[in-house]
């Protein structure tokens, strides 16, 4: 009976997915095409500052290094691998281990003494308060 059924991804999508499930090529979404680590970014704004928050579990806060240049915001870091029993065969392997970096680039200036950076339980917080902007002005000109 289910033979009479065509078999196709239009009909099955969920289906593609089980299949591919051990496939070497599958890129899970923590990964980029180079199937390295990047790790998942939240930027948010209002008016007095950017807010920036990267899950980074197990990540050593000595890890990391983020810097401010030039309007772009770099973070980089490295999770370092854990030491390995050598008598115990791995059947599967699903965290992430390895360096990576993201930069944003941040459209305002940002009073650079006063950003916030706090590491607690893998999530990276950083507060980015925004300089303030004269508005803009008419100017009469006289005659």
């Amino acid at each position: 009976m289910f033979n009479l059924i065509p078999r196709t991804d239009s009909i099955f999508p969920r289906r593609r997915i089980f299949d591919n499930l051990f496939n070497d090529d599958l890129t899970f979404p923590f990964f980029n095409e180079e199937k390295t680590w990047v790790p998942a970014f939240d930027v948010s704004e209002n008016e007095k500052e950017y807010i920036i928050s990267a899950e980074l579990p197990g990540i050593d806060v000595k890890d990391l290094d983020v810097n401010l240049s030039d309007g772009v915001l770099a973070v980089k870091g490295e999770k370092k691998e854990e030491k390995e029993d050598k008598n115990k065969s791995c059947h599967l392997v699903e965290r992430y281990y390895g360096s990576f970096q993201r930069s944003f680039r941040i459209p305002a200036e940002i009073i650079t003494d006063k950003i916030d950076a706090q590491y607690k339980d893998g999530i990276l917080k950083l507060i980015l308060p925004k300089a303030e902007v004269n508005a803009p002005k008419k100017i009469e000109v006289k005659h």
